[in-house]
């Protein structure tokens, strides 16, 4: 039996290419195996199949899955694996901007210890390594000079990058023997894929721009992604440097009606700096900030909020962009605040002007990372000042993070990252907004599907 599955992308990405794009997750899935696998903010064994730390979290020892092998009959071992980590360490992102992976493991050593083990000391606690590396794939390049050589369950039989990939089992018991994946950047055009039967199923179809287009024929199915579609706010300067002003733009603006409008439903309010599958969010036991425009006049005044806000925004990325930024400044003007959209056309461009920390008063963004971890020292600490920090500077948080990366315990960290989550509620330094709700469609014939948390469709 041969699978056919509809994408939106279907292509192979270097070594050290870390991405969030759902199409390629997909197709990682199936033919690589991550480090460690992260579900919902905990983290299970993968290509390392255990590890042990020592010196409070300084000193790492990581062991190989017995038997690791890549599909060309070649064994993959620690050197490997050492590697990947150190292209992750060196990689750059889809805007051209470096991961932040090389400061995270700075004076780290990364040392094979034989064919089947690994270790990793670095200078000061990193709880959370195991979570980092749940981000990095194992990969090596084929004779054609793609990366589409790893350990996962299907190799790759052909490909022809951005059209199409077709896969076999490696396992001869496994079902379904060959998948074939299929890009379509349509989601109108995904969709038909399924109805007329050239596709067994087809993934990201909540951008169909109608409902009413689905086939209820079909067989559905749909999960909240780990995406926060968000504002970073300018606290350096202007009318957010000021607590009240930066809780009542959240009071101000009416997420679920953005959802509604835009999305058709589909989209999660959001509570905080994370989605309710990070690390930490069911600990905080939060609920998202409430729409109250009058509370929002009030906290406005306080701040001494006075002059029109800059909203900055590009075409994409998020999806339907411009016209959440609409939404947002008629909601500002209701609240007694004028706001004007500054619309940026090159989006690669955009991201670097938001790494350069020029926002206006506030930019639409998205945040990717399921590490709470990451978040929080990439985009919020002012101890850190990572790439994407926007001058938030609250020192009774600053601690509590300091020591959430320390808590060696999977459920103390929790409670600890769930007081990061808690204050971040209180005293937000973005504007929140949702979570995506993806969907996908099958033939009623199907094997079964499910989407998880990241956006992965999954043969279950």
């Amino acid at each position: 039996m041969v699978l056919t599955l509809a994408l939106e992308r279907v292509e192979f990405l270097p070594l050290g290419r870390v991405t969030d794009d759902t199409s390629i997750l997909t197709l990682r899935s199936l033919v690589f195996e991550p480090l460690c696998r992260w579900r919902d903010g905990r983290v299970e064994p993968g290509l390392l199949a255990a590890w042990a730390h020592e010196q409070g979290g300084r000193a790492w020892q990581f062991a190989l899955r017995p038997g690791a092998t890549f599909h060309d009959g070649e064994a993959c071992t620690a050197d490997d694996v050492a590697e990947t980590i150190a292209a992750h360490l060196r990689g750059i992102d889809m805007f051209g901007m470096p991961w932040p992976y090389a400061r995270y493991l700075a004076n780290a050593r990364i040392t094979p210890e034989g064919p089947g083990m690994l270790s990793i000391s670095t200078p000061e606690p990193l709880a959370d390594l195991p979570e980092i590396l749940a981000e990095f794939f194992v990969m090596r390049a084929a004779s054609d000079g793609a990366m589409t050589l790893g350990t996962g369950p299907y190799r790759v039989l052909d490909h022809a990058p951005r059209s199409h990939a077709l896969l076999e089992a490696v396992d001869r018991d496994r079902a379904p023997a060959r998948i074939r994946l299929v890009a379509e950047p349509d989601p109108q055009g995904r969709h038909r894929m399924v109805v007329e039967g050239t596709a067994d199923a087809a993934a990201n179809l909540e951008r169909l721009p109608d409902l009413r287009l689905r086939d209820a024929a079909l067989r559905w199915g749909h999960a909240a992604n780990t995406l926060s579609v968000m504002y970073y706010l300018e606290c350096r300067r202007g009318a957010f440097v000021h607590p009240a002003a930066r809780r009542a733009v959240n009071l101000a603006v009416d997420v679920p009606a953005i959802i509604e409008t835009l999305f058709q439903g589909l989209g999660v309010p959001a509570s905080t700096i994370v989605s309710p599958f990070h690390l930490g969010h069911r600990e905080a036991a939060l609920s998202p900030i409430p729409h109250d425009p009058a509370a929002a006049r009030a906290l406005f005044d306080q701040a001494g909020a006075t002059g029109e806000l800059v909203i900055r925004t590009p075409l994409h990325m998020p999806e339907r962009a411009p016209q959440i930024s609409e939404m947002i400044a008629q909601d500002l003007a209701r609240a007694g605040i004028p706001a004007r959209i500054q619309t940026e056309t090159d989006r690669p461009d955009y991201a670097r002007q938001v790494g350069r920390g020029q926002i206006g008063d506030l930019a639409i963004f998205d945040s990717s990372p399921h590490s709470t971890f990451r978040v929080l020292n990439d985009k919020i600490s002012s101890a850190v000042q990572g790439q994407w920090w926007q001058g938030f500077d609250d020192p009774a948080l600053e601690p509590m993070i300091t020591q959430a990366n320390r808590t060696m315990d999977i459920e103390a960290r929790a409670l600890a990252y769930a007081r990061c989550l808690r204050r971040l509620h209180d005293n937000p330094p973005w504007l929140y907004l949702f979570h995506p709700v993806e969907a996908f469609a099958a033939r009623p014939d199907a094997p079964p599907l499910a989407l998880d948390h990241r956006g992965v469709l999954m043969l279950v």
